[in-house]
């Protein structure tokens, strides 16, 4: 059966932020780290090598593959701040609408700078996706 790739290790997350070369890039990630937690009530953890996690779910599918992932998280990728928003954004298009400057993958949500996008709304955004996660999944 095949397992995640992405998998919650004990790597240090401000050594991993500290070690970002852009400095606007390095200043949004702890700006996210303090969102995050704020709202998850969760500390952070890396995830593989680059991504910063937060909480946890385990997920079954009808295909029997089954692990955990974080609720929320985010990497401060070369191009991007890519937050990974996991109910994707079908359900909150109001918000969407509202956020400011971004693109979007199934579940990724990719930001320049978080000057670009309405703070507030952000953080409205990830905390409904956390409230559905737990609800589904907790």
């Amino acid at each position: 059966m095949a397992t995640n790739k992405t998998l919650p290790n004990d790597s240090d997350v401000n050594a991993f932020i500290e070690s970002v070369d852009e400095d606007k890039k390095r200043v949004d990630s702890f700006k996210l780290i303090e969102i995050m937690q704020e709202i998850t009530r969760e500390p952070p953890k890396m995830w593989g090598s680059s991504i910063v996690g937060f909480g946890n779910y385990h997920y079954k599918y009808e295909s029997g593959r089954e692990g955990d992932f974080f609720i929320v998280g985010f990497s401060p990728r070369k191009q991007n701040l890519t937050l990974y928003i996991m109910p994707g954004f079908e359900r909150y298009g109001k918000l969407m609408a509202e956020l400011g400057k971004y693109k979007t993958g199934k579940s990724c949500l990719y930001i320049k700078s978080l000057d670009e996008v309405d703070l507030e709304i952000l953080k409205e955004l990830i905390g409904e996706s956390v409230s559905y996660m737990n609800k589904k999944y907790n």
